[in-house]
Order: C-alpha cells, then sequence, then structure tokens
C-alpha cells in the first residue's frame, strides 16, 4: 500500500483509493495525477508511503493532521503488479479486515482500515465491464455521505446496505465508492478524475471553483443474478426499467424473467463476471443535495408498495 499526502483548501480530511482491485489500473492513474497536481503538506514533501517512512512531510503512516488534509491512497500494489483483481482474496471482500492473517488481502484490509480512521470523507475508485452509465455506491447516509452521492457527477447512487458488509464503504464510516466507466478504457480516467476534483470541491479541499450539487435517484441493490454456462445475453442496460414479466438475462442454464415491477439492473454485464450477469435493484427515490431537507432518501410514488411486496416475498 503506498499513501500519499497533499494539502487541503479547508479545514476537511478527506481520502481517494485507487487500486483497490489490481486489473482496475484507472484509479492507479487518477491517484497518481492528482499527487502530482495538488499542493504538498505545508512547505513540501510528498507525504507518507505505506510502510510508515515519512518522505518530507512530517508524518508518518495513520497520523492525520489537525488541519484539512487529502489522502491519496494506491491500495494492492502486488495484485496492480501482476494485473490481476487480487492475490489471496478479494480485497473489497475482506473488510474490516485482520492484521494478523496469512491471507495478504485480509491484512491489507486492516491495514487499509487503519489509514483512513476519523476521515470525514473517503472515495473509493472502481471500474467494471459493465456499460456506462457510472454511478456511486453507499453503505450508510451519513451527511458526508449525502454530500459526496449529491456532488458528484453521477445520476444514480446504489444503496449496498442490504448487500455485503465486508466491503470498504459498508465498514470504513463516510465512504462512497465510484463506478468510474468500462474497465481498461480512457473514458473511466477522465470521468474518474473529473469525479475526484468534484468529490475535493463539495469537501472544501480544493477552492479552484465552486461546487454543485444535484437530486441523485437512489437504487437499493437486491440479489445477485447468476450465470450458468453457454452464451450469455443481456437484454436491459444499467438502470434501464425491466417491464414486468420480461427477460432480463440468460444462457444456457438459465432465463431471468422479472416477475415484480420496478425492477432495474446494476452492473449488467454478458461477460465481466464469471458466475453473475450483475444484481437486481429497485429505485426507492432521491437523496437531496445539502440544505435541501432532511438527510434521507425521499421515497418516489410506488416505491415503498414494490419494496413492501419484495419483502414480503422474501
Amino acid at each position: 500500500m503506498e499513501t500519499i499526502d497533499r494539502g487541503s483548501a479547508g479545514s476537511a480530511r478527506v481520502a481517494i483509493v485507487g487500486g483497490i482491485h489490481g486489473d482496475e489500473p484507472a484509479g492507479v492513474r487518477i491517484v497518481r495525477r492528482l499527487a502530482d497536481e495538488l499542493d504538498p503538506v505545508g512547505d513540501g514533501g510528498e507525504g507518507t508511503d505505506g510502510d510508515g517512512t515519512t518522505d518530507g512531510s512530517g508524518t508518518t503512516d495513520g497520523e492525520v493532521d489537525s488541519e484539512g488534509l487529502v489522502r491519496l491512497i494506491i491500495a494492492n500494489e502486488p495484485a496492480i503488479a501482476a494485473e490481476t483483481r487480487y492475490t489471496d482474496a478479494d480485497l473489497n471482500r475482506a473488510f474490516p479486515g485482520d492484521a494478523d492473517s496469512d491471507e495478504y488481502e485480509r491484512a491489507l484490509a486492516a491495514r487499509l482500515a487503519a489509514e483512513l480512521e476519523g476521515f470525514d470523507a473517503v472515495l473509493a475508485l472502481h471500474t467494471s465491464h459493465s456499460a456506462p452509465p457510472p454511478f456511486a455506491i453507499f453503505s450508510d447516509l451519513t451527511e458526508s455521505v449525502r454530500r459526496t452521492v449529491t456532488g458528484l457527477p453521477v445520476d444514480h447512487v446504489v444503496d449496498a446496505s442490504g448487500l455485503r458488509s465486508t466491503t470498504l464503504d459498508s465498514t470504513v464510516p463516510n465512504t462512497v465508492s465510484i463506478e468510474v466507466g468500462r474497465q481498461g478504457s480512457e473514458e473511466a480516467v477522465e470521468f474518474g478524475y473529473e469525479a475526484c476534483l468534484a468529490f475535493l470541491r463539495v469537501h472544501g479541499a480544493i477552492a479552484d471553483e465552486p461546487p454543485t450539487f444535484s437530486e441523485t435517484t437512489v437504487v437499493a441493490g437486491r440479489e445477485e443474478v447468476p450465470k450458468g454456462g453457454g452464451e450469455p445475453h443481456v437484454h436491459y442496460a444499467n438502470f434501464e426499467a425491466i417491464p414486468e414479466g420480461a427477460v432480463f438475462a440468460e444462457d444456457d442454464v438459465y432465463t431471468h424473467r422479472v416477475e415484480e415491477p420496478g425492477v432495474v439492473p446494476i452492473l449488467a454485464s454478458e461477460r465481466g463476471y464469471d458466475d453473475i450477469f450483475g444484481m437486481y435493484g429497485h429505485v426507492t427515490g432521491v437523496v437531496k443535495p445539502p440544505g435541501e431537507g432532511e438527510n434521507r432518501v425521499y421515497p418516489i410514488e410506488g416505491a415503498d408498495e414494490r419494496d413492501e411486496a419484495h419483502d414480503a416475498d422474501e
């Protein structure tokens, strides 16, 4: 793990994490670019590296300055070097981690969580084989998370609180993950870089221009859609409403017909994942920008009834 600290225009302590998965190079490139462009801490230096040594900033591994700070992290260096998702275990399924684990990523998860302890806002960068549009993910709608998701240039945010409890955003407070685009594409790098600038603006870390906020649609993640074998086909794009009775995806083993209204795909992909086509979600409402009402999801008409019907079926 490599940690690079940079100065902030404000008092908040914020962090951006790339390279959680080693086969997603966009996050690493974005973090490197930000490290080159952002002002150093104090009189200079290059922040800290991941083994606790300093390189001129005067801070050490895990230490947080009392003033504002931008912490940039490249997480899974061995997996990045090998261009593979992980070495021993999926890092984003290993939190909160175990510092004594023999599995590299499980031990790394504990170290990464310690690097982010006490931060006011965290943004984790991801890419996928799924088609655009980019979207954000949260597990706990804190005021910081509200500020992040309504300040990012995305239309949708996935509420993952009903899914796994072993991801970075489900275990480290005030964390939002963002899927910035298709894995390996230049578009993902450029969009992710702009999204990071927006994140830094809304938390006051840079002051090059005023932040902008917008109402963001919330999609509750429900369940993964299994894949069998043979030729896969996906018939609906991310966040596209699937009509009741329509087939979302199929292969030689499965035909996934949607039998309830209001279902939309998340991370829909024919060949991006070995065992799933993506997952199902339901649009539940919207999050409003800071200063516009309470920090909660405002339901849209019909969303509550669909959720109650879904829960009754489980």
